[in-house]
């Protein structure tokens, strides 16, 4: 299914208005729309098995969502929202992915040219797992605060990933008890659910390395994570995370 190119550029919420009574299930919860013409097979991979990987109880908790697969997604102006282009955007410009809502759709648009299918991998689940933390729950909340001051308490340094690494800095640099529920806390505190889930999303997918580094959060601590959002989130039948659960299957 693909648009004429003189749709273009449209922004990815009014995109969304006229495509979304055409857009193709996937699940109860999930469907799309394709800008331009793709193959069965990359649409198992874009769609149909990262979306079987999903937590049953990350779902049950998520609006419905409609996907919209296009060429690039091109940053607004402030003005203007973010837009789906034919051409790649500066890389200034050029994002990955980008969010609207419509009334009872969460939709999300992402690009999908020059970029490698673990890389929309990461990215796809990124996303969702900024859906699912709009709206984790107050015990969620709660129990994931509870480790982040562990781990404070206990001077660990490094992050998952680069956006919760720099809130974290900000934290231990500008907060003498960092431990304390203030605004900051509570960014750095969102952002590192959101990356750990990204990467627990990502894994529970596809056979991913952990990139070691000084910025980097040791393992057993990254562990103590993930175990967390297994016993929230447990995996699919069939799907595993760490590796004695790859064994035992």
């Amino acid at each position: 299914m693909s648009i004429d190119t003189e749709w273009s550029r449209l922004t990815v919420e009014a995109l969304a208005l006229r495509v979304r009574e055409e857009m193709i299930p996937v699940t109860a919860k999930f469907s799309y729309y394709s800008t331009l013409p793709i193959a069965e097979e990359d649409l198992r991979q874009y769609l149909n098995d990262p979306i079987a990987a999903v937590s049953p109880a990350i779902v049950a908790g998520l609006p419905r969502i409609g996907i919209i697969l296009a060429p690039y997604i091109e940053k607004g102006n402030g003005k203007v929202g973010d837009c789906v282009t034919f051409e790649r955007p500066s890389e200034s410009r050029h994002l990955p992915c980008s969010r609207a809502s419509l009334e009872g759709l969460s939709v999300l648009a992402l690009g999908i040219k020059d970029i490698e299918v673990a890389d929309y991998h990461y990215q796809f689940y990124s996303a969702l797992s900024g859906l699912v933390t709009s709206c984790w729950t107050p015990a969620t909340q709660e129990r994931f605060h509870r480790t982040i001051r562990e781990e404070l308490g206990a001077e660990v340094r490094g992050e998952v990933d680069e956006k919760s690494w720099h809130l974290k800095q900000a934290l231990l640099r500008r907060q003498t008890n960092v431990r304390k529920e203030t605004k900051l806390f509570r960014e750095y505190a969102r952002q590192a659910f959101e990356d750990t889930l990204t990467l627990y999303l990502h894994g529970t997918c596809c056979d991913i390395d952990v990139e070691t580094g000084p910025r980097q959060m040791p393992s057993r601590y990254l562990r103590r994570r993930l175990e967390l959002l297994i016993s929230l989130y447990p995996p699919p039948e069939g799907y595993a995370v760490l590796p004695e659960q790859l064994k035992s299957r």
